[in-house]
């Protein structure tokens, strides 16, 4: 599914228009994103559980040359599903 697919569902069941739908999809998403950077967790009760998780620098391996690299360390995004989630998809 795209987004241009969620947009048309959140426009037919929210019944707005789909320029609506895809500045409230954005809005949304903008404020995940600013959660996740100030707090480092958005939790969608049921739903799931947005997370910055931070990875520590390792090294690694050029799968060409065989050469030993380093990979700094970085913040990733982790998704957890909720309970809810879960039971729907199941």
């Amino acid at each position: 599914m795209s987004k241009n697919d969620v947009i048309e569902r959140i426009a037919e069941q929210a019944e707005i228009s789909k320029a609506a739908a895809g500045r409230a999809l954005d809005a949304a998403f903008d404020a995940i994103t600013e959660g996740l950077k100030k707090e480092g967790k958005v939790t969608f009760v049921g739903f799931g559980t947005f997370s910055a998780k931070k990875r520590e620098a390792r090294n690694g391996i050029n799968p060409l040359t065989k050469e030993t690299i380093k990979i700094p360390a970085k913040t990733v995004a982790s998704f957890k599903a909720g309970s809810k989630l879960k039971d729907a998809i199941n």
